[in-house]
């Protein structure tokens, strides 16, 4: 299965929310990729700046993929894509 960057984006905020405590709709989630730093992301809630790595992201991915899709999936079992001609960062999924 593959997410699209809106579903990572979704499953970012979504964490993110639950874990801060914050209404969904006050996060705000900037997706990357470089040669350096891998896959991050820079989220903002209420007015706050945090980076996540992407292990942060995987565990977001994990609770997306168990609270939408109702599959129980393990970090090891995603696998992040960037796209740079299309721009877009994919997450494949595995089931194991």
């Amino acid at each position: 299965m593959r997410l699209t960057t809106d579903e990572i984006v979704n499953a970012v905020c979504l964490h993110t929310s639950e874990r801060q405590q914050v209404p969904v709709t006050s996060v705000e989630v900037e997706l990357s990729w470089d040669d350096e730093q891998g896959f991050t992301a820079e989220v903002w809630v209420e007015g706050r700046s945090r980076y996540l790595v992407e292990a942060n992201l995987k565990e977001s991915i994990v609770r997306y993929m168990l609270t939408e899709y109702g599959r129980r999936v393990y970090p090891s079992s995603i696998t992040m894509v960037a796209d740079e001609e299309l721009e877009e960062i994919f997450a494949d999924v595995f089931e194991e």
